[in-house]
């Protein structure tokens, strides 16, 4: 079981005043403002560094970005400072000429010359306590440094600005402690966020010491050196377990063949034909040739196949391409809305899917036929035209699927990813058997047959990439009639022949945190078996 270093900061005001660049506030704090707030501990009280701490600065600093545990933050109006401007000797020098009054009569001294500086700290709504973790091995240099290093971190006495007084622990926990630990997390990723932080690298201690010194320098006689920002150091993308990944996403119109309109389909019974005509499209070998993908690539980023061939079948484990069809959201009579036709689809992928052979894909889909087989089977015939509409979120009847919202229904029923009964628990509630059930009984069947359904549903959530906690602490409902009006029964609509067997259902589902909080996420959202074509797909409910 591996071991972790957990940096613990406490702060005893409950407020943070650290900025990130351009001023904007910074939440979590940085892990290199941490290594900057160790280093002057490290500093404070000595001439220079001690050496031991100097070689555990070195290690601590090439260690890979941690993960963050902070609490919920709220911003604040704050309040106004004044700050004296440097004219303390154009003020000295008119007493010196015994000049105490201006031209008006107003006094002369340091308090006229002040500017106003706006400051708007962040105030902890909660745990007032971040925490910092590293995954490590029992290699020498972790045992040689971390008595060391462990001793300077509880030094710490400020995390921020100087007024942001903290007490700062270190220890070293298993993996049963790190889940013990309150906060949201934060995950460093190789992904685009929300959540660019600075860490430290290789270099940074060094770069550190070079700006002491030119502060300590920076006047000579009559002459005085700006002391340079620091410049060694890295940047690491974080994201919050609350918040999904981005994955990359196209809309196309599905227009006549001679673009005089809109080609409508049946969200219930042609969905799932419209999503096979896009595959269709990217299965075809000159289409796939002129964006540079093999055989291989096709098997697994368009029709999901993992394995090689005459192997059985496996689901890819990496990306893949979805094709959603967008059922129209109109307002139909007393401003109600209302799921009505196909008009549109979107392409997207669930995993991390390389951005730029993303987006040559989609440069390709603009303008091609969407072909459908006639009865016998042998000839296509072009029956749409994809044309590729740039801003999607714009597009009255489709926004919604690009909304943040916290709570979000199905337009298609989710298929749930494994059987709802495997044990069969509603052959004994039938006619017959079910008389000799007693009430409790037969509430305690239909709790478990509940239980298995939620349990399917979370799963089908955790499979489209959703964090863990996202998927634990979602609220769901469940039923066969749609949630959205315009939806018909879960059970009419077309579903892949392989999730035939499997049950499905109209869902509703309320993102929370882990303290009952309603979380805003944005589109789309698609969950279960058929989330590759479109089945599953869910539209903020409005006002939510």
């Amino acid at each position: 079981m591996p071991e972790h270093l957990c940096i613990s900061i406490h702060f005893l005001d409950g407020t943070f005043h650290g900025r990130a660049d351009y001023g904007e506030p910074e939440w979590p704090p940085s892990p290199l403002r941490l290594f900057q707030a160790i280093t002057n501990a490290a500093a404070t009280g000595n001439e220079k560094i001690p050496d031991n701490a100097v070689a555990a600065l070195h290690w601590f600093e090439q260690l890979p970005p941690p993960e963050i545990l902070a609490g919920q933050v709220t911003p604040t109006s704050g309040y106004q400072l004044y700050v004296p401007d440097n004219v303390g000797d154009l003020v000295a020098k008119q007493w010196s000429a015994g000049k105490y009054f201006d031209n008006k009569n107003h006094p002369i001294d340091i308090s006229s010359y002040r500017t106003g500086k706006r400051v708007r700290p962040l105030r902890l709504s909660d745990s007032a306590t971040v925490h910092y973790l590293w995954t490590l091995d029992a290699t020498a240099d972790f045992v040689k440094h971390s008595k060391t290093l462990l001793a300077v971190v509880r030094s710490v006495s400020r995390l921020g600005w100087g007024i942001d007084l903290v007490v700062a622990d270190a220890s070293i926990l298993n993996e049963t402690d790190t889940t013990a630990l309150r906060g949201q997390r934060y995950f460093p990723t190789d992904e685009d966020t929300d959540y660019p932080l600075r860490v430290p690298q290789a270099g940074t201690l060094d770069d550190l010491e070079n700006r002491h010194k030119a502060f300590l320098n920076r006047v000579n006689g009559d002459n005085f050196t700006p002391v340079p920002p620091l410049a060694v150091y890295g940047i690491a993308n974080y994201r919050s377990e609350n918040k999904p990944l981005r994955s990359p996403c196209a809309v196309f119109a599905l227009r006549q063949l001679d673009d005089s309109g809109f080609r409508p389909f049946d969200t219930a019974r042609r969905g799932l034909h419209v999503a096979g005509m896009l595959r269709h499209i990217a299965n075809d070998s000159d289409f796939s040739r002129s964006i540079g993908w093999s055989e291989k690539e096709i098997r697994q980023m368009v029709q999901g196949h993992g394995e090689e061939h005459g192997q059985q079948h496996q689901p890819v484990q990496g990306a893949r391409l979805a094709f959603l069809p967008l059922p129209s959201i109109e307002f139909r009579g007393d401003e109600k809305q209302v799921v009505g036709s196909i008009r549109r689809v979107a392409v997207t992928a669930f995993g991390a899917f390389d951005r730029e052979l993303f987006r040559r894909f989609t440069r390709q889909l603009d303008g091609q036929e969407l072909k459908e087989e006639d009865k016998t089977g042998e000839k296509s015939n072009p029956i749409a035209l994809l044309a590729r509409q740039p801003q999607p979120e714009n597009v009255g009847a489709i926004k919604a699927y690009f909304q943040h919202a916290a709570t979000w229904a199905t337009v298609t029923p989710v298929i749930l990813p494994g059987y709802d009964d495997p044990r069969k628990l509603r052959q004994r509630m039938r006619a017959g058997e079910a008389n000799n059930l007693t009430a409790d009984e037969k509430k305690t069947l239909l709790l478990k047959l509940d239980k298995r359904i939620e349990f399917l549903l979370r799963k089908a959530i955790r499979q489209a990439g959703f964090s863990d906690a996202l998927t634990q602490h979602a609220e769901l409902e469940w039923r066969n009639t749609g949630f959205w009006p315009g939806t018909e029964l879960a059970s009419r609509y077309a579903v892949p022949e392989q999730h035939r067997r499997y049950r499905r259902l109209h869902v509703q589902i309320t993102w929370r945190d882990s303290y009952g909080e309603p979380i805003k996420i944005p589109g789309p959202v698609c969950i279960g078996g058929g989330k590759f074509s479109g089945l599953g797909l869910f539209a903020p409910i409005s006002g939510a």
